[in-house]
């Protein structure tokens, strides 16, 4: 127990420096809370953040790396619940010492005070977000004494990282420049930092029912996840930083010397890190490492701790650059949080992006993964097409410019750019990624794993072979899914979510990447799927479904109805055409720019047609040679027993 006691006495030490040297508790000269609020509430974040991370590390660990069939797994559970126990409870008490600290007021029982309390937490955005973390982690702690199948508890380990949203929305002042960048650096970087923790800290926790053997395997799965996560928490903490302190000059504030505190940490842990690889795991191997472990173990865990503790300090100290909503704000700045963008020309095309470090991230992982999957297979002497290597980098940088380039900025302005976002993410990029044959690539290049555990590979394979994956791979589902998206997204409140809300837009882009990729899989795909149709049904079912899309783009074009009026037609705009037109333009784009990829598909599955018969006849060829024509011999054969029985 030394390295969690280690983890828990450095956080907490290094909060309470924070804290006094950024003035994060410091009396307030009008409606103070109290110290028992200003330095409470603080602790109990930070006892927020460290019982997410043990939950989501043990969920992490457990449907991940451990055996589901011996004593580690179930001990991994007990880890998971009894960390979103605590986090039930922390949640709740950080949610009431905000009410305090929000409102000054002093706790009572009389029947008003529980009344503010409830309006707080139903009405409040801060009050909500706890409430529902609270419930959340709730759920999580029964789950997790309830469930014991994998699968199962791969949702319940969603429904523990779905406990981190309520708290990275409230990270960032909204109506404030960056706030949707800002929503998602924090959302990574408590994410990422919680599966580098409690993996670290439940490792230590099981340690001790590995056999060195066993330890090893652990050790070395660990550390390949806690190198994503070093990359992933470094980029989302550079991002969070840029964003408050702005130059280099405000490095020297108070908010900015605890910046380099935890950059420090973060350096430290790097190199932590690499030791993992150099020195542990090769000790481990030599069956000599369990005293290096722990002194590796505990060193690490103390740096989590400092930085843990830094980082919530930093929640608590003022910015450099405040955050400020605008004295008289523009319709624009009230809708979205940012002043309208110049005017859209062929230059802009270019020179204009907004970027989203999600997207960065899942692009640069997705073209990291595929060129090493390749790379392995290459040196086993096994051979893969360059051609689908190309298209796959190609699919992954039109995503990463779709999502941070000009469409990024315009879209929430202009309809007709949302509308060239949607046509090139539901049907240009999934024809690049599904010529690619990802899935294949996998299959062939990650390790199997012997030991009853799940690596990428078996939970590849299990949603690829089960019920649902299945279903939604039929071509006929695909091609209704594809085509019913369109009316279900734009003529439902999933627009307007989709629109105005940031978590709704990064779901708008999964669903149309998976939607589309899924409609492309049923047509041209090359990885293996449980349902195929023929040639002449997927040509069907292409014209069937882009009639359908074509019909969608003309009701926009002739339309005289504007969707999200409130929106669209209340930005301000001093350029451009209206908002009307602008919609209409979009339908024009809907229909035309559709048709491109529309005619790619078809020129595809016609190129697969013509070499699925090429190969049928030399193989009814080979068979012929090889059979001496038997086949056409006992067809003659029979011919002649018929016209001999007339």
């Amino acid at each position: 127990m030394a390295g969690p006691a280690a983890l828990v006495a450095a956080a907490f030490a290094m909060l309470i420096l924070g804290l006094e040297y950024g003035g994060g508790a410091t009396a307030l000269l009008l409606a103070d809370p109290g110290p028992l609020v200003r330095f409470g509430l603080p602790m109990a974040t930070l006892a927020v953040n460290l019982s997410a991370s043990l939950a989501i590390g043990a969920l992490f660990l457990a449907v991940f790396v451990l055996r589901s069939s011996k004593p580690e797994f179930n001990r991994a559970l007990d880890i998971a619940a009894a960390g979103a126990a605590l986090l039930t409870v922390f949640s709740a008490i950080t949610g009431f010492l905000s009410f305090l600290n929000v409102t000054s007021s002093s706790a009572s029982l009389d029947s008003k005070f529980g009344q503010i309390l409830g309006q707080f937490l139903i009405a409040v955005p801060l009050g909500q977000a706890w409430l529902e973390t609270t419930l959340l982690a709730a759920a999580v702690t029964v789950l997790c004494f309830a469930v014991r199948n994998v699968t199962m508890l791969a949702f319940v380990g969603v429904l523990a990282v779905l406990t981190l949203v309520p708290m990275a929305q409230q990270g960032h002042a909204a109506g404030t420049d960056g706030h949707d960048a800002a929503i998602t650096a924090l959302f990574l970087h408590i994410l990422f930092a919680a599966v580098w923790l409690g993996g670290l800290l439940v490792l230590a926790l099981l340690s001790k029912q590995l056999d060195n053997s066993r330890l090893l395997e652990v050790v070395q799965r660990y550390s390949g996840v806690a190198l994503v996560c070093f990359v992933v928490v470094a980029a989302s903490g550079y991002v969070s930083a840029e964003l408050r302190i702005g130059s280099l000059d405000r490095l020297l504030t108070p908010y900015g010397i605890l910046v380099l505190v935890k950059v420090t940490a973060l350096i430290v842990l790097g190199l932590i890190g690499a030791m993992y690889r150099n020195l542990l795991i090769r000790r481990l191997a030599d069956g000599a490492g369990r005293r290096i472990f722990w002194r590796i173990v505990v060193v690490e865990l103390v740096f989590m701790g400092v930085a843990s503790g830094t980082a919530v300090a930093l929640a608590r100290t003022a910015t450099p650059i405040p955050e400020v909503l605008p004295s008289t704000p523009t319709p624009a700045q009230i809708l979205t949080g940012s002043a309208v963008p110049p005017e859209l020309t062929f230059g802009n095309f270019f020179t204009q992006w907004n970027f989203d470090l999600l997207w960065i991230l899942v692009c640069g992982f997705g073209i990291f993964f595929y060129l090493a999957g390749v790379v392995r297979l290459r040196r086993r002497g096994d051979s893969w097409p360059i051609h689908r290597t190309i298209l796959w980098v190609a699919g992954m940088l039109l995503l990463l410019f779709v999502t941070n380039g000009f469409m990024n900025v315009y879209e929430k302005y202009l309809f007709s750019v949302h509308m060239m976002g949607h046509m090139i993410l539901a049907m240009m990029i999934p024809i690049l990624l599904v010529s690619a044959g990802p899935v294949t690539l996998a299959m062939r290049a990650i390790n199997k794993r012997s030991d009853g555990s799940r690596g990428g590979r078996e939970w590849i394979l299990l949603a690829v072979h089960s019920r649902i994956g299945n279903f939604l791979s039929n071509p006929i589902v695909a091609g209704v899914l594809f085509a019913t998206s369109l009316l279900t997204f734009y003529y439902t409140p999933l627009f307007r979510w989709a629109t105005v809300d940031h978590i709704g837009h990064e779901w708008m882009i999964v669903h149309f990447l998976i939607v589309g990729y899924l409609f492309a899989q049923a047509l041209i795909g090359v990885d293996p799927v449980a349902f195929t149709l023929p040639y002449p049904f997927r040509l069907v079912l292409l014209l069937a479904t882009m009639a359908f899309h074509a019909f969608f783009g003309l009701t926009l074009m002739t339309g005289t109805g504007l969707l999200l009026a409130d929106w669209y037609g209340a930005m301000g705009r001093a350029w451009g055409t209206s908002a009307i037109s602008d919609q209409q333009t979009g339908g024009g784009i809907a229909w035309s720019i559709g048709e491109i990829p529309t005619l790619i598909l078809a020129i595809v599955v016609a190129i697969q047609w013509g070499r699925s018969d090429t190969k049928e006849t030399k193989r009814l060829d080979r068979n012929a040679d090889r059979t001496h024509d038997a086949e056409l011999n006992e067809y003659n054969a029979m011919l002649e027993r018929l016209d001999r029985t007339r």
